[in-house]
C-alpha cells in the first residue's frame, strides 16, 4: 500500500536515473526495511533530502470541520487533490527498489516482496508539508499516494503505490492538477513480481 519498503540501489545510482547529483546523501547506505516514522530519501523540487514517512496534519480537519488526528503515510489518489486535509502540501517522489504487504491472520501472517520484474527502481508520487513544533521546530513530512492495485499485486492488497515513469517525474513535481491526474494510475500489469520475502530482519536496516 505500501506499509513498508526497500531501497538499496546506491544514491549514486538513484541520482544517475534521474539525470541529477545525490549531493550531501550521496553516500546513503542501503535499507531493506524502512517503515512509517522514520526518515527516508526524497526526491523535491529543491533536490533529494530527508522526511519523515507520514504527515502529521495538525492545524488540519477533514471535510465535517473536525481535527485530522491519524498520521497520514499514504493519501488517497482519487482524493488527494480534494480533502482539505492535504491542502498546501507539496509534491516530491519517493526512489525504492519495492515494498512489502502482507496476507493471513494476526499470528500466521505470510510477508510479500513486490518489486519490478529484473530489478531496477521504482519512484512513488508523493505529497509534502512541513510539520511545525515548539520553538520553532520544523520537520518535513512526507505520504506516499496509493490507488487500486495492478493485476500483479490485487491478490495481496487492495492498494498499491502510484508509480511514475522516470520522464514524468518533473511532470510530477512541477505540473498542474489536471495534467498530474492521469498519472495516478495503477502500475501497467506483468511489470511487478511478487515472492515471499524471507530472511528480512524487520527489526532492523
Amino acid at each position: 500500500m505500501p506499509g513498508r519498503f526497500f531501497l538499496t540501489t546506491p544514491m549514486r545510482e538513484v541520482a544517475a536515473a534521474l539525470g541529477v547529483d545525490a549531493g550531501a546523501l550521496g553516500n546513503e547506505p542501503a535499507r531493506h526495511n524502512i517503515a512509517p516514522g522514520q526518515q527516508i530519501v526524497t526526491f523535491g523540487p529543491g533536490g533529494f533530502g530527508h522526511m519523515r514517512w507520514g504527515i502529521i496534519p495538525v492545524g488540519r480537519v477533514n471535510a465535517r470541520g473536525r481535527p485530522v488526528m491519524e498520521t497520514l503515510v499514504n493519501a488517497r489518489s482519487e482524493t488527494v487533490f480534494d480533502k482539505s486535509a492535504y491542502e498546501g502540501t507539496g509534491r516530491a517522489v519517493v526512489p525504492a527498489n519495492g515494498w512489502y504487504e502482507w496476507t493471513g491472520e494476526k499470528r500466521s501472517k505470510t510477508a510479500w516482496r513486490i518489486a519490478p520484474k529484473g530489478g531496477g527502481l521504482l519512484w512513488f508520487a508523493a505529497i509534502t508539508d512541513v510539520w511545525k513544533g515548539p520553538g520553532g521546530i520544523e520537520v518535513p513530512q512526507v505520504a506516499t499516494v496509493t490507488c487500486p492495485p495492478s493485476a500483479d499485486v490485487v491478490d495481496i492488497h487492495h492498494r498499491m503505490g502510484v508509480f511514475l515513469e522516470v520522464a514524468d517525474v518533473p511532470l510530477w513535481l512541477d505540473g498542474d492538477v489536471e495534467t498530474v491526474t492521469p498519472l495516478m494510475r495503477p502500475w501497467p500489469d506483468g511489470r511487478l513480481a511478487v515472492e515471499e520475502a524471507v530472511g528480512v530482519d524487520w527489526d532492523g536496516p
